[in-house]
């Protein structure tokens, strides 16, 4: 629901929710999921709300799990009921310079560095709109195939985005995984959709890192997303050397296997004008 026009209603669910005396709401940039507003009181600091049909209980359980399990910087979790979700409002400039650039690889690291006994994650999570089956998997290939590539396709297929022709190549990048990937050493936890719209900076440190998609799978997952994006560059690349390996292989390699998901999600999440995008990626995999 949008509550820009008239925010009346939004206003007496979070002052209700918190019980303190909202006073008014301003649209803020939210993303590409759900609508959010700054919103501001009487007798206390301005919060965020998330406003949203997908299931926000599950955002605010990720951001609780980060918040408990890592030391990496989310905003606190302040409420949540149906399509409402109210969070520590964090305020940034909006300059992700080479200062930020590194901040963000010293928090991605330290993520990273947060390992588990298999792949996948203690309970099911979204990435954008979209539940994320996360059942505890002994090999990362194993997982990314059956949990990531084959369903994003079939859902992706299914809404009309996918054509039947880049569908079955989708598949045939599926079955050959295993040739190009490794297993990683141990599983890290991941991110899972890591850029600047989704990093609150100022003054060149990060501040919050919002809208996690997580799970514990291979480093690379997330170094593929941020190599794609054209925020960030060898700053990065080289403030998270300093503190975990990259292996050579990725960029020479895997790096464009990774890249070939993100913009099979890409089609899912935006429609069938990204199928391009996602066909010259499998051109470069050789599919």
């Amino acid at each position: 629901m949008d509550y820009t026009d008239d925010p009346t209603d939004l206003l007496a669910r979070v002052a209700a929710l918190l019980d303190a005396d909202a006073t008014d709401a301003t649209e803020l940039d939210g993303g590409n999921v759900g609508t959010v507003y700054r919103i501001t009181f009487a007798d206390r600091p301005p919060v965020a709300a998330k406003v949203d049909d997908s299931p926000l209980g599950n955002e605010a359980a990720m951001l609780q799990y980060l918040a408990r399990e890592t030391p990496v910087p989310v905003p606190a979790v302040l409420g949540v009921e149906p399509g409402l979700l109210v969070l520590e409002y964090v305020d940034g400039d909006g300059r992700f310079d080479e200062r930020a650039e590194r901040d963000l690889a010293r928090h991605v690291a330290a993520l990273h560095n947060q390992s588990a006994d298999a792949y996948g994650f203690p309970f099911d999570t979204l990435s954008g709109p979209f539940s994320q089956s996360n059942p505890w998997t002994d090999s990362w290939i194993e997982f990314f195939r059956d949990r990531r590539v084959v369903p994003f396709a079939e859902a992706a297929q299914a809404d009309g985005s996918l054509p039947e022709g880049t569908y079955e190549r989708v598949l045939e990048f599926a079955d050959r995984l295993d040739e190009l990937l490794v297993e990683p050493d141990a599983p890290a936890l991941l991110h899972g959709d890591v850029h600047p719209g989704n990093v609150v900076v100022r003054e060149g440190e990060v501040r919050a890192l919002l809208d996690p998609a997580i799970f514990f799978g291979h480093a690379e997952f997330d170094l593929a997303y941020v190599d794609r994006i054209d925020a960030v560059g060898d700053a990065f690349f080289e403030e998270y050397r300093r503190h975990r390996a990259i292996d050579d292989g990725f960029a020479a390699t895997r790096r464009d296997a990774y890249a070939a998901f993100h913009e099979l999600e890409n089609v899912r999440f935006f429609g069938d004008e990204l199928v391009g995008r996602l066909e010259r990626a499998l051109d470069r995999v050789g599919v």
